[in-house]
């Protein structure tokens, strides 16, 4: 039977095969650039399996993740910057001295003292990097930002989660939710505020038939007033799911397939009686959306 680090060999000897000479086509012509989009597909097809419990389909899953570090690191190697040993040697540091409370004598008995123990390395990471970034050019002395190490490339609400609870790790934070609810109604209001501007006769969906039709015509300024109206609800809303320690990316990915499921019984009903959403009034399609919550309520 192969030990663990005999598999993991032979996936990394795998790779460098499927990029040499003679190897696949496909994987040969990959760019760090070309392979991103499939980094974030893997990762939520990750997160998919997980919220499914669907633990036969999330080790291929997990695989497909890891094949994704590997094709970085195989790239990377080629092109002589760093290898898959690099990436394995750095994560094996950082695990050894992000926790000192289990390879050191850093004394933490709750997962609370272990969080506050490792905000406090990673604020110390930073400062590192910033005086090396000082020494580097002996100009403004200035700490990075504790905001620095947080990417704008993720989902923007998991950014948005993620920005916000930095903040309030530094003491930038509501007090208690009931804030958070006040600020809710202060944003929706400044977003109702603007709509009066709105040309007659006000918002409304958009018309049937083909996507955009119908599309009402905004003036650019109003129309970019209204965008950060309602970045501010979102942001507000992000701020309440971390308060109440709810995954606002999760809780958004659940109503989605919620979504999806209950439409598509509809599309089904419709379907029996030879019918479709497009053709079926909003009164029909209504109350068979009542049905459809119905029919998922637990007897």
């Amino acid at each position: 039977m192969p030990t663990t680090g005999e598999r993991f060999e032979r996936v990394v000897a795998i790779m460098e095969r499927l990029r040499a000479p003679g190897g696949c086509p496909w994987d040969r012509e990959q760019t760090f650039d070309s392979i991103k989009p499939y980094t974030l597909e893997e990762t939520y097809e990750v997160l998919e399996a997980i919220d499914k419990r669907d633990w036969n389909e999330l080790p291929g899953e997990l695989g497909d993740l890891l094949l994704q570090v590997l094709f970085y690191s195989e790239m990377a190697k080629e092109q002589g910057s760093f290898s898959i040993d690099d990436v394995l040697d750095r994560l094996a540091k950082k695990l050894v001295d992000r926790h000192p409370h289990v390879f050191g004598d850093v004394q933490a008995d709750t997962s609370a003292e272990v969080k506050r123990n490792w905000e406090a390395l990673k604020v110390e990471e930073r400062k590192k990097r910033g005086q090396a970034a000082d020494e580097a050019q002996a100009s403004a002395k200035t700490w990075p930002s504790i905001l620095s190490g947080i990417s704008s490339a993720m989902p923007s609400l998991l950014e948005a989660h993620k920005l916000s609870s930095c903040a309030a790790q530094a003491g930038f934070d509501w007090p208690n939710v009931e804030g958070l609810f006040d600020k809710l109604k202060e944003e929706t209001a400044e977003l109702q505020e603007h709509l009066r501007e709105f040309p007659a006769p006000g918002p409304r969906p958009e018309s049937r038939g083909v996507a955009g039709s119908g599309r009402q015509v905004i003036p650019e300024d109003l129309r970019l007033r209204l965008e950060e109206e309602v970045g501010d609800l979102f942001f507000v809303l992000v701020n309440i799911a971390r308060y109440l320690s709810v995954d606002p990316e999760s809780a958004l990915r659940k109503m989605n397939r919620k979504f999806r499921r209950r439409f598509q019984w509809m599309e089904e009903r419709l379907r029996e009686k030879g019918s479709a959403p497009e053709n079926a009034s909003m009164d029909m399609l209504e109350s068979l959306w009542q049905q459809a919550k119905q029919q998922e309520k637990p007897a």
